[in-house]
């Protein structure tokens, strides 16, 4: 197992980041999604190290095998932990991909470090550019959307998040397009998250204004949604991330739900082979 060290926390213990190593070539350095761990990108990090390239997915902190801080899970942070992972590594010509929550890392990290270390960058089904309905961001979730998501947790944080995982993969009454193995992993794995950073997370996700980072990203992007996404409509996001960056190419999976990593893995494996192959 390996580990990276991203600062101290606030009683001076240091903060561990846990990351899988696989392959060889140009890194692509993969950042999962809310409430989930970086076992979420099985899929893509197999085709993607068999696809001739270094693939690098980590832990956020509070998630996963990574430590668990009390405090740190705002995006500056999140993006100095990105950034000392990079650091540490000392990896160039790098592919950032981020899943949901993972796509403000990526704005977060360009907007602060800039793109020295960086050749590309992939938002998939990403929270950016501003989750929040304000009044200049019309556009935006409502706040009680989020209120209620904060209320469910602290009723019954089990309960949401088998509640939500139903939501996040399009199941329905008729519809079914991952497995009860699939729910019962995702449950496994979220519920193991510090219940701290999942609601702090998500706070961050809902509302942290991504819009100035977006603007200044001159590296190369993609953007992938699915435009039945329930969880982070596509409209308030995927559509409008894709018109900020300039020259961003945007992909959008037809019927698809937030969590594609696994509905459409193969589709999304094969379409960041062919990004990062660019």
């Amino acid at each position: 197992m390996a580990y990276i060290k991203a600062g101290n926390d606030t009683a001076g213990h240091p903060v561990q980041i846990f990351y899988e190593d696989w392959g060889q070539g140009n890194p692509v350095v993969l950042i999962h999604g809310w409430p989930l761990d970086h076992t979420m990108w099985e899929h893509q990090a197999i085709g993607l190290a068999k696809g001739g390239l270094r693939v690098i997915a980590y832990d956020r902190r509070g998630f996963g095998r990574s430590s668990r801080p009390w405090t740190g899970y705002d995006y500056d942070t999140l993006a100095a932990d990105l950034n000392a992972l990079l650091e540490e590594l000392d990896l160039n010509n790098v592919t950032l991909v981020g899943f949901s929550m993972g796509g403000g890392e990526i704005a977060r990290y360009l907007g602060t470090y800039g793109d020295a270390r960086i050749a590309r960058v992939a938002f998939v089904s990403a929270v950016t550019p501003f989750m929040l309905k304000t009044d200049n961001n019309p556009e935006g979730v409502p706040q009680s959307v989020f209120d209620q998501m904060a209320d469910g947790m602290k009723k019954d944080r089990f309960d949401f998040l088998q509640t939500f995982a139903k939501s996040f993969y399009g199941v329905g009454m008729i519809s079914h397009p991952v497995s009860q193995a699939v729910l019962d992993w995702n449950f496994t794995v979220t519920s193991l998250a510090a219940p701290n950073a999942t609601r702090d997370c998500a706070t961050a996700f809902a509302s942290t204004d991504f819009r100035a980072d977006l603007q200044g990203i001159k590296v190369p992007t993609l953007v992938i949604h699915g435009d039945a996404d329930a969880t982070v409509p596509f409209e308030a996001s995927g559509e409008r991330t894709a018109k900020m960056i300039p020259g961003a190419e945007l992909k959008v999976y037809k019927g698809s739900p937030h969590g594609l990593f696994f509905t459409d893995k193969d589709q999304l494996t094969t379409d960041l082979l062919a990004f990062v192959g660019r």
